[in-house]
């Protein structure tokens, strides 16, 4: 009988802890970085990976608006509704704490009736675009972990971009481009998350799913990280194992989840309407109320606490690594190269350890090094590191059992000694690293200045426009070499004078200096639609020209000859002629 209790309880125990812990052995938490176990040769430290929990990121960001002064309130000023233009009785004054809208209200907590709300100067200064970039920053990389999601306070923009960077702002990346038009204002086809698979996840994309409404519950743009998470892991984020182990090996798809910085590009504001009603401008402008960033900091798999220390996020390495990411090894634990830990094999990874520095080859040989610029390697003794060696390849434990032997800051395990250049070359370089020590960027890359040159993010993606640049490759600054008519550091901007069609294109018309004559309309700056009578690139031909029948009675073409119409028309065309060229 007690044994039958026994059992029952216990098989309660289990359908309860089930419960409680839905995915325990599914996936790990990763939460623990060393645990004691007992082994037959007494207690030992059984390392594995680990990271920080995710967390609420906007408590440690810093904001920066540009133009600095957008904020409303300094002067004062009267704004509309949004629904009622002639609402015009709420007031924005920065000198009065209860009327202002400075930007930390962005992420303060709710507590007060109505919202609180960060705001933008209306648009008074009308047809000038209306344009804010409001930069988040942590000065540390971090990794996204759930949707980002901003709340209007205002209509949601009309346009907006966005932005990431991994370089601590020197150089932007898009996102995503939202509006309600995607063709219009960036000549992209609307999309969806639910458009992309797996093979398309880390696609740029224009949506218009955010860009329309203006009832109370559309006041939300979200950046969708979940629903990219679900293509590895199913609906519900079941399958972690599958999505850690792409995380694993496809560094792009860890990068696209990795930031330093976001950048929320607000482009045009909520009009409601297809025109701007410029007797009411006051009802124009900006305001978010809340902006959410769920994320940890990148540890590399080395660390379960991340520290807030004098406005510095900083990660508290594990497994004899250091550096602000855990990106490197320690002094004296330089017996292999660092690696960043592993998610695989599913619950509790892999550590990989930095182990203590050890020559069992005597003493280890000495590099003269010029940082971080390197242009050659001299080793003190090569017969010493490998006797008798030509053109082979070895890994860096057969070099020499010291990192130093086969310096490749990290990028590569193997190096070869040349025997007559007296000189050891990094073999299969990684991270997009080339060069005789991994020193320089691939093709298509360029350096991160803000890294250091053994962290795998040294060498970032030029990302040049394929139509508007000439080839991928860009210069040390991020900046691509554009085709004639294109501009812009990745050549997806047109030149005055060009509009962009497949890349950038002379402009055959515009309401400039090509204006269409004689009536005819500019259509996309590509081409003139002419009246029936005449023709031409501009319209400034007759058409009955071309036929050779302006002097025939076909009643087609120009009138006759001395008639009073055509002293008219002469007169007209001699007194516009200036205004046209």
């Amino acid at each position: 009988m007690y044994l039958s209790r026994f059992l029952s309880i216990h098989a309660l125990w289990v359908t309860v802890s089930s419960v409680m812990q839905p995915y325990p052995l599914v996936w790990g938490h990763y939460d623990v970085c060393k645990t004691q176990i007992y082994t037959e040769e007494g207690k030992v430290w059984d390392y594995m990976a680990c990271q920080p929990e995710s967390t609420d990121m906007t408590k440690y960001l810093k904001v920066k608006l540009d133009p600095p002064d957008i904020t409303c309130g300094d002067p004062p000023e009267s704004f509309c509704a949004m629904g009622n233009p002639y609402m015009c009785n709420n007031e924005c004054d920065a000198s009065t704490p209860e009327l202002a809208h400075p930007p930390e209200l962005m992420f303060d907590f709710e507590g007060r009736h109505p919202s609180t709300f960060w705001q933008s100067a209306t648009w008074k200064e009308y047809p000038k675009p209306l344009q804010v970039n409001i930069t988040l920053s942590w000065s540390k990389t971090i990794e996204l972990t759930d949707n980002i999601v901003i709340t209007f306070e205002s209509g949601r923009p009309d346009q907006m971009i966005l932005e990431k960077s991994l370089d601590y702002g020197r150089t932007w990346q898009p996102y995503q481009y939202y509006a309600t038009d995607c063709l219009d204002a960036f000549h992209m086809d609307p999309k969806s998350v639910k458009d992309l698979s797996q093979h398309s996840v880390l696609e740029i994309i224009c949506t218009e799913e955010y860009s329309t409404g203006y009832s109370t519950n559309s006041k939300i743009i979200h950046f969708e990280i979940k629903d990219r998470f679900a293509f590895f892991a199913g609906p519900r984020l079941r399958n972690m194992a599958s999505l850690y182990g792409q995380l694993d090996t496809t560094k792009k798809l860890r990068d696209f989840f990795t930031v330093t910085d976001l950048r929320i590009r607000l482009l045009r504001p909520a009009v409601g309407e297809i025109f701007v009603d410029e007797l009411h401008l006051a009802r124009y402008f900006y305001a978010i109320s809340d902006i959410k960033v769920r994320g940890r900091c990148k540890c590399n798999l080395h660390a379960t606490v991340c520290v807030y220390d004098n406005s510095k996020l900083t990660c508290e390495c594990e497994h004899n690594t250091t550096g602000p990411d855990c990106g490197k090894c320690k002094k004296n634990y330089q017996g292999r190269p660092w690696s960043p830990g592993s998610y695989l094999p599913i619950p509790k990874g892999t550590a990989n350890t930095c182990i203590p520095s050890i020559s069992s080859i005597g003493t280890p040989p000495k590099f003269n090094r010029i940082w971080p610029n390197i242009s050659s390697l001299e080793v003190s003794n090569p017969k010493q590191v490998a006797p008798k060696l030509a053109l082979s390849t070895v890994s860096s434990v057969q070099v020499a059992n010291h990192k130093r032997d086969c310096e490749c800051f990290g990028h590569s395990n193997r190096c070869s000694y040349i025997d007559l250049l007296n000189t050891v070359i990094c073999v299969s370089c990684k991270h997009n690293t080339r060069g005789q020590h991994c020193e320089l960027c691939r093709l298509g890359y360029f350096r991160n200045a803000s890294a250091q040159l053994d962290d795998e993010n040294v060498c970032i993606e030029c990302y040049c426009n394929p139509l508007g640049s000439i080839h991928d490759r860009c210069n040390g600054s991020g900046f691509c070499e554009c085709k004639t008519g294109t501009t812009g550091p990745k050549c997806d901007e047109c030149l005055p004078g060009n509009s962009w069609h497949y890349g950038c294109q002379p402009n055959v018309c515009d309401n400039e200096l090509l204006h269409c004559q004689n009536g005819g309309t500019c259509h996309n700056n590509v081409r003139c639609l002419c009246p029936a009578a005449y023709t031409g690139i501009l319209c400034e031909k007759l058409r009955c020209e071309e036929a050779g029948s302006c002097g025939s009675d076909s009643g087609q073409g120009a009138p006759p000859r001395g008639s009073p119409a055509l002293l008219l028309l002469t007169m007209l065309l001699g007194t516009a002629s200036p205004l046209v060229f």
